[in-house]
């Protein structure tokens, strides 16, 4: 039996938004504990790492030659960001769309920052998986991101590590790019995931359907159109990045948001073949127990055309009427053989039913296939 794969939303902010509230208007539950603000600094000959307990500790990094990545994990509380609303001049409705998720991915551009909004979907085991929102803040000289914990740039953060590596090389404009083809390329994995247990279901459908392989279909189909929902609004975001004219994303990087592009449109086409496969799987779910409930009743119905003239004998020679005096005598009533004799007439005509039955190819098809 498949072990059916669940893909589990994470949300920074489960309140609903008030109907007819302003813009901007921020309704976030009390948090547990102040998000984790990690600061990595770097240039070309150095990387300097930090975590810091509140947003005003920010500004000395934006000071610095290089690019400064500001990394803020975990739920956020109204106070959290206000002050980074505050420090980066952030508009209000891109704190809405920081505050309240899910939201649809997707990137707007204001005066001096490029903001974009991606969903991250992280394999965390054979049979688990988490979606999360990923918001990102584009400056000219630095990077903010706001997450729910974990996320799956562990990635990024070894590139930037790495001393001669092309991130130390260029601006604020390739970590963002880095960002999102690292959030396209953990698509894969999950994908991959998806296909070994479509194909598991695959052969559930075809050798042993059951009401358990229809549900799995049916709730495989029903996450493939949320990663449908999520991922196509995201190529289109990539691509939007792509032509947009805006100084803060250089000619040089839009080539390799180009190639982030191509992995996105590939990742559209591996969930649109794996939904066009769930359909046909229940197609064939379908088919399957229709074909079995045809195979139960053609046997019923073998076994009542078998009894029914054995039935019909049975009843006739029971019948209690003394025909002695009658011309019309039931043949062999008083005979001695005459109980055998219809024993005998009733298994004759039983087996000349199944042998008639045999030859139309009505019963034992497939075995004499088998022998052809």
């Amino acid at each position: 039996m498949a072990k059916h794969i669940r893909l589990k939303h994470l949300h920074r902010d489960k309140s609903p938004i008030v109907p007819g509230a302003s813009p901007g208007t921020l309704d976030l539950k009390p948090v547990a504990k102040p998000p984790a603000i990690n600061v990595i600094s770097y240039a070309l000959d150095r990387c300097e790492e930090r975590t810091l307990s509140a947003p005003a500790d920010i500004p000395p990094f934006l000071c610095k030659p290089g690019v400064t990545w500001i990394d803020v994990a975990g739920p956020c509380d109204e106070k959290t960001l206000r002050e980074l609303a505050a420090l980066f001049d952030i508009h209000p409705l891109t704190l809405e769309d920081i505050a309240h998720s899910p939201q649809r991915p997707k990137a707007d551009l204001y005066d001096h920052y490029h903001f974009i909004l991606a969903r991250m979907v992280m394999l965390k085991a054979a049979d688990d998986m988490e979606a999360a929102q990923l918001s990102i803040i584009l400056g000219k000289n630095y990077v903010l991101t706001l997450h729910d914990e974990p996320d799956c740039l562990d990635p990024v953060r070894q590139r930037v590590r790495r001393s001669g590596g092309m991130h130390r090389r260029s601006g604020a404009a390739y970590l963002a790019y880095s960002i999102l083809d690292t959030i396209v390329d953990h698509y894969f994995p999950v994908l991959e995931r998806y296909g070994e247990f479509l194909e598991e279901l695959e052969m559930q459908t075809v050798t042993n359907p059951s009401p358990r392989t229809f549900m799995q279909l049916h709730t495989a189909k029903r996450e493939l159109l949320d990663l449908r929902r999520v991922i196509f609004p995201q190529r289109d975001t990539v691509n939007q990045l792509i032509r947009d004219d805006s100084p803060l994303i250089p000619q040089e990087v839009r080539i390799f948001l180009r190639d982030c592009y191509d992995h996105a449109v590939q990742v559209m086409d591996i969930v649109e073949t794996y939904r066009e496969i769930t359909s046909g799987l229940h197609d064939v779910y379908l088919s399957a127990i229709a074909n079995r409930t045809n195979e139960i009743m053609k046997v019923l119905t073998i076994i009542s055309t078998i009894f029914i003239p054995l039935t019909f004998l049975a009843g006739l020679y029971g019948m209690n009427f003394d025909t002695n005096a009658s011309p019309w005598n039931m043949p062999e009533l008083k005979s001695p053989y005459g109980y055998v004799g219809l024993l005998l007439f009733m298994l004759l005509t039983g087996c000349s039913l199944v042998g008639y039955f045999w030859h139309k190819g009505w019963i034992f098809a497939a075995d004499r296939e088998s022998n052809q």
